[in-house]
């Protein structure tokens, strides 16, 4: 049984995306009538902090009516992502310098005189 009480069919067709933490599960399952529909899970691995580990589940229930206006808005915003940001992952867990980098800028700006602030106006300029 699922979470929601209802007992799910066994599974038609799946496929499995690993993403790090992250697992996605692809599923083609059978309604009561016998229509496919497909559903969508992403588990994500937690540890605790005694070393043991947990999973966080979030699925997602796609039926055929919803299918070309799913796959049309999820082709435009990934392409969106890729023409504005590019295929490279920029992410302070996927480069291991991120955090020093920003923090060498920190130190680069905080020896230099910081800008007047709205607050520093001198009333005897008006």
């Amino acid at each position: 049984m699922s979470e929601n009480g209802m007992m799910e069919k066994d599974e038609i067709f799946s496929k499995v995306l690993r993403a790090g933490r992250r697992t996605y599960f692809f599923d083609v399952r059978a309604t009561k009538a016998d229509d496919y529909y497909l559903t969508i899970t992403e588990s994500k691995k937690f540890t605790n902090a005694d070393g043991s580990f947990h999973y966080k589940k979030h699925k997602i229930y796609l039926y055929k009516e919803d299918f070309e206006g799913f796959t049309e808005i999820l082709s435009e915003m990934t392409n969106y992502i890729v023409e504005e940001k590019g295929e490279e992952v920029i992410s302070e867990r996927h480069q291991k310098d991120f955090k020093k980098e920003y923090e060498e800028a920190e130190v680069e700006t905080a020896g230099e005189t910081s800008p007047k602030k709205f607050t520093d106006i001198s009333f005897d300029d008006i």
